[in-house]
C-alpha cells in the first residue's frame, strides 16, 4: 500500500510470536514513554491484537491511524499517542458497503453542492477508496486533510473542497 510509506513511526515494537495480551502491553509501555503526537509501529501476529488495540486506543485517547496485514501473517499497526485536533466536517457521507468507484462518485455529487473551503467526511469500507480519493483530490484541486481508520476496514477521509 502506498500509505505505509507516508507514515514514519518514531519507534518500532516487534511483538511477533507473542500471544495476547503481550502485544498490547508492549504497545502501552512504549506509548507511556513517547511524546504526544509521536507514532508507534506495533508488529503482531496474534489474532486478538486488532480488536484489543482498537478498543484500548479508543478508551485511552490514542489513535490507530493505519493497520496493514503483511505476508507471513503479521499485521503492522501504526498508533499515534494522543489524537490530532478533531476536524469538523460540514457534511458527512457514509458509503459503507458501497464498492469502488461508488464512494468517489457519490462524494463528487455532494461536492458539487458544497462551497469552496467546506469539508466532507467520507466514510467507506471499500479498500480501493484510499487510492481513489487521493487521485480524485489531485485531479480536482480538492485537499485530502486526513485519513483515519476508524475501525477494522472502515476508513474516514476528510476532504476540503478546493
Amino acid at each position: 500500500m502506498e500509505n505505509e510509506t507516508l507514515i514514519k513511526p518514531n519507534i518500532v515494537v516487534d511483538m511477533t510470536g507473542q500471544v495476547c495480551p503481550h502485544p498490547l502491553l508492549g504497545a502501552k509501555r512504549v506509548l507511556d514513554d513517547i511524546k504526544t503526537g509521536e507514532v508507534l509501529l506495533l508488529k503482531s501476529d496474534c489474532p486478538g491484537t486488532r480488536d484489543d488495540l482498537f478498543s484500548w486506543a479508543k478508551a485511552t485517547g490514542n489513535e490507530v491511524i493505519h493497520s496493514e496485514k503483511q505476508t507471513g501473517g503479521t499485521t503492522e499497526y501504526y498508533v499515534r499517542k494522543g489524537k490530532k485536533a478533531a476536524i469538523a466536517p460540514n457534511v458527512t457521507l457514509d458509503v459503507t458497503g458501497l464498492v469502488c468507484p461508488g464512494p468517489v462518485i457519490e462524494a463528487r455529487k455532494i461536492f458539487n453542492t458544497m462551497s469552496q473551503g467546506q469539508i466532507m467526511k467520507l466514510v467507506s469500507t471499500c479498500p480501493s477508496t484510499r487510492d481513489e480519493v487521493g487521485t480524485w483530490c489531485a485531479a480536482t484541486g480538492n485537499v485530502l486533510l486526513d485519513t483515519q481508520e476508524t475501525g477494522p476496514g472502515v476508513w474516514a477521509f476528510f476532504i476540503r473542497k478546493g
